[in-house]
């Protein structure tokens, strides 16, 4: 509640029209990020990703995902993790910790489809 009261004071100076503006424009945002995470994954490359996960992230993760290095990634590890959450760490990863961020070889839609699937339960990947 504090930082949102200084952050409040920051923007006390603000005429209505320019909050406006900037509300508009965060609107914006938040719609381009819900339609990036929106756009559909073909499923050969659905298949590639379930492979990266099961593989790449599993290197540290375990490769059933019941940890090791790294968290366990199963439903019931991540339960309370909202998908924004896990998207953002998958594509930026966690400062301070051996998680590298993947958007490099990620976009947003991929990196929101295993994060889902995180959630779901990742499929098998052969």
């Amino acid at each position: 509640m504090i930082q949102i009261k200084g952050l409040l004071r920051q923007f006390a100076h603000l005429s209505a029209m320019r909050i406006n503006a900037i509300r508009m424009s965060l609107a914006a945002a938040i719609c381009l990020a819900a339609s990036a995470a929106a756009e559909p994954i073909a499923p050969a490359r659905q298949a590639e990703l379930a492979h990266f996960v099961r593989h790449d992230c599993g290197s540290c993760h375990g490769m059933t995902l019941n940890g090791g290095l790294g968290p366990a990634l199963t439903p019931q590890a991540l339960a309370r993790k909202p998908a924004v959450y896990l998207t953002n760490v998958i594509l930026d990863g966690r400062h301070g910790t051996a998680m590298p961020g993947w958007r490099p070889l990620l976009s947003e839609a991929e990196a929101a489809w295993i994060a889902k699937r995180l959630l779901e339960g990742m499929p098998d990947a052969h």
